[in-house]
C-alpha cells in the first residue's frame, strides 16, 4: 500500500475504500482543531449524515459493555432487514489533565470488537467543556458518515451536563440506569426525562429492577405527554440479555421519526445547534486575543482606578 497523504481530500478517498488508518488520522485532524479540521469538516459536511445513537448514563452503569454487546446487534441489520454493513463508536471520555487525550481506553472496554474490521472504535476527549460533549464531536459523526459508515454510537462517561449534551448530537438517546440506582428524582432533575428517547435498566440480574421500572414509570406519567413515550428496557449487558430488545427499540424511536418527519426537525435543530457551538468558540478565540493586548491592560487599570465600569471597558475594547 501506499504511504498514507496528509491532504484531507486524499484521505478522505482511502477512507472511503475501508483504509482504517487513513479514517483515523481524519479524525484527529478534527480533534486537533485549527485550519486543517475545517478543511475535514468542509469535506464531510457535503456527505450523508449517519444514524446516530447516544448512550449515556451515570458511571457505573455498564455503558461500554452495554455498547460492546450492542454492536453484533447493530452488524445484524435493522429489524426491517436494512443491513448495516459498518458501526462506528465514539466514546467520549473526561480528558486527561496531562496529555490532553480520553483518559478511558476504547479497546479495553470493547475487547469483543476491537478487531473486527466492520467496526470502528474510537475515543475523544471532552477537551475540558465542563463534562460537556466535545466541540469536534458533531465533525466526527459527520466524517464517519462521509467514510460510509451508516450508523454511528456515542457512548458518553456520564459526567455532569455530558448527560443531556448527547441528546443534541444523537437520533436517538439511550439513557442507562441500575437497580437500586437511589434518588428516584434523580433523572428528573439531570433533565434525562427531557432527553431519553429508551430508557434501560442494565444489570437486571440484580435486585431492585421492578422498584427502578416503578420509578420509571411514574415519572414518565407525570411527564407532559408527547408523540413518544420512551420504552423501558431490561437488559444484562454482560451475558448480552435483552440487548436485541433494546436494539428494536431503537430501531421503533427511528420509525417513528422518520414517519412522523421528526428526523428531520431534529437534525435542523442538531445543525442550529452545532452552528452556535462554532459561533461561540470563534468568538472565545477572539476574547483571548482581546485580554492578550495591551488595551486589555490599560482596561483593567482603568478599572482598578475606578475611572470605568466593566461594561463601559468591555465596550471600548470590542469596538476597538
Amino acid at each position: 500500500m501506499s504511504p498514507l497523504p496528509t491532504e484531507p481530500d486524499a484521505l478522505l478517498k482511502r477512507a472511503r475504500a475501508d483504509d482504517r488508518v487513513a479514517l483515523a488520522r481524519l479524525l484527529s485532524y478534527v480533534e486537533r482543531g485549527g485550519a486543517t479540521a475545517r478543511a475535514v469538516a468542509h469535506l464531510a459536511y457535503r456527505s450523508g449524515v449517519p444514524y446516530t445513537v447516544g448512550l449515556t448514563g451515570a458511571p457505573g452503569a455498564g455503558k461500554s459493555t452495554l455498547t460492546d454487546s450492542l454492536i453484533s446487534e447493530v452488524r445484524g441489520g435493522w429489524p426491517d432487514a436494512e443491513a448495516v454493513a459498518q458501526v462506528a463508536v465514539l466514546a467520549v471520555d473526561p480528558t486527561s489533565p496531562f496529555s490532553g487525550g480520553a483518559i478511558l481506553g476504547d479497546r479495553v472496554r470493547m475487547s469483543q470488537h476491537a478487531l473486527d474490521p466492520t467496526v470502528f472504535i474510537r475515543s475523544m476527549a471532552t477537551r475540558g467543556h465542563l463534562g460537556g460533549l466535545s466541540l469536534a464531536v458533531p465533525d466526527a459523526i459527520r466524517l464517519l458518515g462521509a467514510a460510509g459508515l451508516r450508523v454511528v454510537i456515542v457512548e458518553t462517561v456520564g459526567v455532569g451536563q455530558m448527560e443531556v449534551d448527547i441528546a443534541s448530537a444523537a437520533d436517538t438517546t439511550v439513557v442507562v440506569v441500575t437497580p437500586g440506582w437511589g434518588d428516584s428524582m434523580q433523572a428528573s432533575k439531570a433533565g434525562l426525562l427531557e432527553v431519553a428517547d429508551v430508557f434501560v435498566i442494565n444489570k437486571a440480574d440484580r435486585p431492585g429492577v421492578r422498584e427502578a421500572r416503578r420509578d420509571l414509570e411514574q415519572m414518565l406519567d407525570l411527564a407532559r405527554p408527547g408523540a413518544w413515550r420512551p420504552d423501558i428496557v431490561e437488559t444484562t449487558a454482560t451475558a448480552r440479555e435483552g440487548v436485541d430488545e433494546l436494539w428494536r427499540a431503537v430501531a421503533l424511536h427511528r420509525e417513528h421519526l422518520v414517519r412522523s418527519g421528526q428526523l428531520a426537525v431534529r437534525r435542523t435543530e442538531r445543525v442550529a445547534q452545532e452552528l452556535r457551538r462554532v459561533l461561540l468558540a470563534r468568538t472565545e478565540v477572539k476574547v483571548d486575543e482581546l485580554t492578550a493586548g495591551e488595551e486589555f491592560t490599560t482596561a483593567v487599570k482603568a478599572l482598578a482606578a475606578d475611572e470605568l465600569d466593566p461594561y463601559e471597558a468591555a465596550d471600548g475594547l470590542l469596538a476597538g
